[in-house]
């Protein structure tokens, strides 16, 4: 069976990387840190910007598959838009959610399905990988690692200074990711000031 064609769903706020308004890596006097919800059917994405003016929306959208495809076709599509979309972006830093226990099984294996593409893909174009828990990401954006999908998209939408984050709550989770991230960076530069002089030399 042939590779399905990229299904990437346009988000419905202006995307800059699309319109390649983003300048690569080697090229940026600021990091942008993509953060990635996995799974099989839904990728949500969401990168952010850290400007001296604060933080800044860059991209947000989805990466979907049609559940009819058999799940190597699936994963197949997802590497290629995720391809695309790295290429696109060209992130400092990629987040993806941490595995957690679920008690359906089946749901386990194929969102570890879906992290391995997620994985490997930003390693290959030299990102730096992290990976946060759900609890960790919603305890450092909201407060409460109990907070649910709701209050976590509300409070990243206030953050952002957007009226609404484009997508499902997929793409809401993935940037919550992203600033948590940015947000444990930050605290640990207050405790090493060195870390955050070496994180400028190289930017």
């Amino acid at each position: 069976m042939p590779v399905p064609a990229s299904s990437q769903e346009k988000p419905n706020a202006p995307d800059p990387a699309a319109a390649g308004a983003l300048p690569p890596r080697s090229e940026r006097t600021v990091p942008v840190v993509l953060g990635m919800d996995p799974g099989t059917l839904v990728v949500g994405y969401g990168a952010v910007a850290q400007t001296a003016a604060g933080l800044k929306l860059v991209a947000a959208g989805e990466l979907r598959q049609p559940p009819s495809l058999p799940v190597p076709q699936r994963l197949a599509g997802i590497r290629a838009d995720l391809d695309d979309l790295l290429q696109r972006i060209d992130p400092d830093v990629v987040v993806v959610e941490e595995a957690f226990a679920q008690k359906n099984i089946q749901s386990a294996l194929r969102i570890g399905e879906g992290r391995g593409v997620v994985l490997s893909s930003a390693a290959a174009i030299g990102a730096e990988v992290a990976q946060l828990s759900p609890a960790s990401a919603r305890k450092r954006v909201v407060g409460n690692g109990a907070a649910d999908k709701t209050q976590v998209a509300k409070m990243v939408a206030a953050i952002l200074g957007v009226d609404e984050i484009p997508g499902t709550l997929d793409v809401s989770d993935a940037l919550a990711l992203a600033l948590a991230h940015i947000y444990e960076h930050d605290r640990a530069v207050q405790l090493n000031p060195e870390r955050g002089a070496r994180s400028a030399e190289t930017a």
